[in-house]
């Protein structure tokens, strides 16, 4: 079988794993257009983090509408003029919307979400890579990126996190081919050689699941 060539990889992950990172790393290398979430321009965030049982709604609808309007520009390209590399997938939405928000407000976010992907046709990325790593790998990783907002954060929130990302994944639709990478001994910034195993090894993927855990 000829090797199948990827035209719009998503890259997820935890906050703190590394993934907007990896993804314009992996944009330079393919000459892919780069979509990045845009997280820090959120204005509810900074009070979530203070507050978030009672600024969880405004927060998680704010980065909804961003991310659809971001996904929905990208049916403009051509795939196989361009390729695109993207550091977030739009179902991430749902999987923070469970763990933040309360039922009555899960209730309300379902219907606006679902007329929302009803009326919506999305580009489906044909590669996801999502990075793994420790909750104490992610609480130093945090820490050294020095965001204020995100001092507070703790251990048991992206503990639920993660257990909400593994929970999606476990689920995770087997036409698309998925790649699992553990992070914990990988640094994107200094490890170029492991870098380019991985970007070798998540590009030669034929389909299923994967994963990659560097020695």
């Amino acid at each position: 079988m000829d090797k199948k060539e990827f035209h719009y990889i998503a890259i997820e992950g935890i906050l703190g794993v590394g993934k907007t990172t990896f993804a314009k790393k992996l944009a330079i290398d393919l000459n892919a257009r780069l979509v990045l979430e845009d997280v820090d321009n959120n204005p509810f965030l900074e009070r979530f983090y203070k507050d978030m049982k009672n600024t969880a709604l405004q927060t998680q609808l704010y980065f909804l509408l961003n991310r659809v309007k971001q996904q929905k520009e990208l049916k403009q390209i051509d795939l196989f003029q361009r390729k695109i590399v993207s550091d977030y997938l739009i179902e991430k939405d749902r999987i923070f919307a469970y763990v933040n928000l309360s039922e009555d407000e899960l209730n309300l976010y379902e219907k606006i979400y679902s007329i929302i992907m009803d009326t919506n046709e999305l580009l489906k990325p044909d590669l996801v890579v999502f990075l793994q790593a420790s909750i104490e790998t992610l609480l130093e990783r945090i820490k050294k990126r020095g965001r204020e907002y995100e001092k507070s954060i703790s251990h048991e929130y992206l503990n639920k996190i993660t257990e909400a990302y593994n929970y999606f994944f476990s689920h995770f639709p087997r036409t698309i081919p998925l790649v699992i990478v553990n992070t914990d001994e990988f640094n994107v910034l200094k490890d170029d050689n492991l870098y380019e195993k991985i970007k070798k090894f998540i590009l030669n993927v034929k389909g299923g699941v994967h994963y990659y855990t560097p020695s």
